[in-house]
């Protein structure tokens, strides 16, 4: 169990019999009376927001989690192909429920995936992925001073603003916290 103390971004708590992960908090202590702790929490079954208010010193149920190293395969429309190392079983995600981390994932890699009640509802990606550029406009010659960027897409579908140096066919790093351009590989 855990108590309102232990509320933090990132944390995965049970309510209502379902798992959610706490999206923002925030502590308010009024004048008269316990204080309150006001939380954004997505749904890891759905992926749909939702505001739950807690009382201070209110227990929190810890929902039945586990998490096993999988192989990201592929996507088939909506649909992600997760292979597990030691089984070899294929299991399958909706790409709305990751909460657009689905983005920041190349075939092939290999990542923490979180399972409950034997459903894949969340993924641990690292803090940097390396994607290859597919398609952006050429940068202008000579206009490098600037620090202009321009938008690229990215193998996944992402779309990230990159310095106008980058081309087609470059692999960059990103930031998978925020989505921003780290540098070129």
């Amino acid at each position: 169990m855990y108590t309102t103390n232990d509320i933090r971004n990132g944390l995965k708590i049970e309510l209502n019999n379902e798992p959610y992960e706490v999206l923002d908090f925030l502590h308010a202590k009024s004048g008269r009376g316990a204080a309150t702790i006001w939380t954004k929490l997505r749904n890891l079954l759905s992926g749909g927001v939702i505001e739950h208010t807690f009382r201070s010193g209110e227990k929190i149920s810890r929902p039945d989690l586990e998490s096993r190293d999988m192989q990201y395969l592929y996507r088939d429309g909506d649909l992600l192909a997760f292979m597990d190392f030691w089984t070899y079983e294929q299991v399958e995600a909706r790409a709305d429920t990751l909460g657009g981390k689905a983005e920041y994932l190349p075939e092939g890699q290999q990542i923490k995936v979180v399972l409950y009640r034997g459903d894949v509802v969340d993924v641990n990606l690292p803090n940097t992925v390396v994607l290859e550029v597919t398609d952006t406009e050429p940068g202008i010659r000579g206009d490098t001073v600037t620090g202009a960027t321009k938008p690229a897409t990215l193998e996944t579908g992402l779309v990230v603003n990159v310095p106008l140096f980058i081309e087609v066919g470059h692999r960059i790093k990103v930031d998978t916290r925020n989505g921003e351009y780290l540098g070129r590989e």
